[in-house]
């Protein structure tokens, strides 16, 4: 391709347009029009030097394997409709030609663009001293073509580079960049409470009928890490969480139905649940899970934690007030966590269950104390804590590897 040539289709890419706002690809971009236009010397190494900037502050210098990574993830209509079933024709034949263009483009070097721009070798040795990106063939088109079959468990777009999300005041999902690396074999104890979060996981994952879910109990019992290691356990079957606030209850019809349309499963996250009985958040929910006229999409569950079990705050004035229909009213408040299909109670570890807990976590940190004086020791820390906990024994854990006890 002349550089002429690769301006024009740069700039008329409409499949991968989203591409011309990334950063590297922009200013690929501005160096490839700098040349078409016989730029100066000063000016084409500005933009050279601007553009390998950028790629180099992204930690590599494979601009290759950059730009495939960025078509791969990548969200278009091609994505959308693949993730639906097929393509129009259309849109396929634009799908292939933008592909066989940035294949070209993503295995051309430095000195391939200097070629391609017609420049003379006296002009071609002053930019010699120019760095040089790494560039190769990907077989692109190929990869891509394989992403789209696998759409529903990889995703597009900041779907498919994240696998956590947080939800923001204006309604907006927030990928975690790093997000809380807690793991199921990490988690000693309430192996048969999390089974059954996990059966009713794959069975979203699955397509098939999946429960809203309630992890009610204590506090320090494992209810948030057990949602938060079962989202990575199978982030790569394409399972997805978005962690909600209380206060934004009011933003999940518009997500929901935004999210309806992904190919992905999403897990909406909602922890440490509790309501005052005037909570305008309180029918929110209610509406959300069961009896709105939207209904739930099929990829879509709501998972709670939470320390009661009935989720409203009642207190004895509540009771005496001048409800004429008291036991309506408590029915109604009573009804929130019936509306959870599936509720896992985690109750406070006994001493057995907490003995094995110790121990199971001394394993993984490799702590070298002898059992009996590992579970005295737990003991009296945990009465100091304010009781039995997986949370206690393992701060207690991470207190014997820091060497503090």
């Amino acid at each position: 391709m002349r550089i002429q040539q690769i301006c024009a289709r740069l700039v008329g890419l409409a499949v991968f347009r989203s591409l011309l706002e990334d950063p590297v690809v922009a200013a690929y971009g501005r160096l490839a029009e700098a040349l078409a236009q016989g730029a100066g010397l000063q000016a084409v190494c500005q933009a050279a030097g601007e553009m390998e900037a950028l790629l180099f502050a992204q930690d590599t210098d494979d601009l290759s394997e950059y730009i495939l990574a960025a078509v791969l993830e990548c969200e278009n209509i091609c994505a959308r409709q693949a993730a639906r079933g097929a393509l129009a024709p259309g849109l396929k034949k634009a799908l292939e030609g933008e592909l066989d263009f940035l294949e070209q483009l993503s295995a051309l070097s430095l000195d391939g663009l200097l070629e391609a721009a017609g420049l003379e070798d006296s002009r071609r040795e002053e930019l010699a001293f120019l760095p040089r990106w790494e560039a190769h063939p990907t077989g692109l088109a190929a990869a891509y073509t394989d992403r789209l079959g696998q759409m529903g468990r990889r995703g597009y777009g900041m779907f498919a580079r994240h696998h956590v999300f947080m939800l923001g005041d204006e309604g907006r999902l927030a990928p975690v960049r790093h997000p809380d690396p807690q793991r199921l074999e990490d988690l000693p104890g309430y192996e048969r409470e999390r089974e059954k979060i996990i059966a009713n996981t794959k069975a979203l994952l699955a397509g098939l009928p999946a429960n809203n879910v309630l992890l009610y109990g204590d506090a320090g019992t494992g209810k948030s890490s057990a949602v938060k290691a079962i989202a990575n356990e199978y982030a790569s079957q394409g399972l997805r969480l978005v962690e909600v606030k209380k206060n934004q209850l009011y933003l999940l019809p518009d997500l929901m139905d935004k999210l309806a349309a992904n190919p992905l499963k999403f897990i909406l996250f909602i922890d440490d649940l509790s309501f005052a009985s005037n909570d305008d958040n309180f029918a929110a929910l209610k509406a959300i899970l069961e009896g709105s006229a939207g209904g739930r999409a099929a990829n879509l569950a709501v998972y709670a934690t939470s320390n009661r079990r009935h989720l409203v705050k009642e207190t004895l004035s509540d009771r005496t007030g001048d409800d004429l229909h008291e036991a309506d009213t408590r029915q109604e408040l009573l009804s929130l966590s019936a509306r959870f299909g599936l509720i896992v109670t985690f109750q406070r570890p006994d001493k057995a269950l907490y003995s094995q807990i110790l121990l199971q976590l001394a394993k993984q940190y490799q702590i070298p104390m002898p059992s009996d004086l590992l579970i005295t020791r737990g003991e009296a820390f945990a009465i100091r804590a304010g009781g039995r906990s997986p949370r206690a024994a393992r701060q207690f854990i991470e207190q014997c590897r820091a060497g503090m006890v």
